[in-house]
């Protein structure tokens, strides 16, 4: 039996993908009717999540073109509607299931994404440049990667990522703005211009918990954190929400910053976490004539930080990568688009690829899984 055209439109509207959730609009209940006229016109009816929904254009844009390509189609128009309370309490549940007490998907036994949280024992070594850098970098090879800023005084990653959408709130659900291809999420996208953060532990807690839980990230290969420098309230929370999270050190060379550095990854004796590896920022300043190196910050302070930690551990430690000091690195940050995106062939941009495929190639770990091993 031959589809007829209504069929064959609804085919094409599987295809369209709802920005933010980023699954079909049918799969997702939004598209309210097809209506074909004898001539070949169309007119769908969509229901959006909410009323104001920034990406409306964008929709209407993906329907029509997906449709206006169906054989017989003469000419596609979109009616938007908006969703009721009971259809997006179903859609909640359709995404998140029932709520009841907050459920963090990526401490779930059966969770495949790999967690990774990038520390560092100071300020100013880089580590929120090396977090989007590296969240982009993965994205490129086709992997679908969130970055959750957890810096919360310092928080920089909407910048550096030139995100300026802001969250949807979809019942008690939280979509993440994306931008190039991550999903991201900031308490910096809910504070009004550049106030700050007066927050105490408890409240930092429940803050990084809602993050977790409450945002709808969807099937994530890759999630990234930028945690703020030192020992404190958020590294803690992070090993209690996410215990298979695994610690991305960033030092720079000299020695005064490899100490701090190597008390942050430190935590991890005592918090039975796992490090991935260290990361040696502004390691060597390249001459833009003759391509002589400059140590300009000293040596050897990855190095150190690696060796000491996998003493401390029992385990190895590797030393992931030794990014160079590069301007263009400050600039792409300051323009809103990694390094490695801008600029791919730059020594920095390289060295972060580098880094970035050493990580995808590590296991996620047992850490938090279920062996359903039975003793006899």
């Amino acid at each position: 039996m031959t589809p007829s055209v209504a069929d064959r439109v609804r085919e094409a509207l599987a295809r369209v993908h709802d920005p933010e959730i980023h699954r079909p609009v049918t799969e997702l209940g939004m598209v309210a009717s097809v209506d074909v006229s004898p001539a070949g016109a169309v007119r769908v009816g969509l229901l959006l999540t909410v009323s104001g929904c920034p990406l409306r254009e964008t929709l209407r844009g993906d329907v029509v073109r997906e449709v206006a390509a169906v054989p017989g189609v003469t000419g596609v128009e979109v009616d938007f509607g908006v969703m009721s309370e009971e259809q997006r309490r179903t859609l909640q549940q359709r995404l998140m299931g029932e709520r009841g007490a907050r459920v963090i998907p990526f401490a779930a036994p059966g969770s495949t994404t790999q967690v990774y949280a990038v520390a560092s024992g100071k300020g100013g070594v880089g580590k929120s440049s090396v977090t989007v850098n590296l969240a982009a970098a993965t994205a490129r090879t086709g992997r679908t990667v969130g970055v959750l800023d957890a810096d919360v005084y310092g928080h920089s990653v909407p910048r550096m990522l030139g995100v300026r959408g802001l969250p949807t709130q979809v019942e008690q659900m939280i979509m993440p703005p994306t931008a190039y291809g991550l999903r991201v999420m900031s308490v910096g996208m809910f504070t009004a211009g550049n106030s700050p953060v007066v927050w105490r532990g408890p409240m930092l807690h429940r803050a990084l918990e809602q993050f977790l839980a409450d945002v709808y990230w969807g099937d994530l290969d890759v999630l990234f954190l930028d945690l703020p420098p030192g020992t404190g309230d958020i590294a803690l929370s992070v090993a209690h929400l996410i215990p298979s999270a695994q610690l991305v050190v960033v030092t720079t060379p000299q020695q005064a910053a490899a100490e701090v550095a190597e008390r942050a990854g430190a935590v991890a004796a005592q918090t039975q976490q796992r490090i991935a590896g260290v990361v040696e920022n502004m390691a060597w300043l390249g001459c833009p004539h003759c391509g002589e190196r400059a140590e300009v910050f000293g040596a050897g302070g990855g190095a150190s930080v690696a060796e000491r930690l996998s003493r401390l551990l029992g385990a190895h430690v590797p030393l992931l990568g030794r990014i160079p000091l590069d301007a263009e690195l400050r600039k792409s940050g300051d323009a809103g688009e990694p390094l490695v995106l801008a600029s791919p062939d730059a020594p920095a941009a390289r060295e972060l690829r580098d880094v970035a495929a050493r990580l995808a190639a590590r296991g996620r770990g047992l850490a938090g899984r279920r062996l359903k091993l039975t003793p006899r």
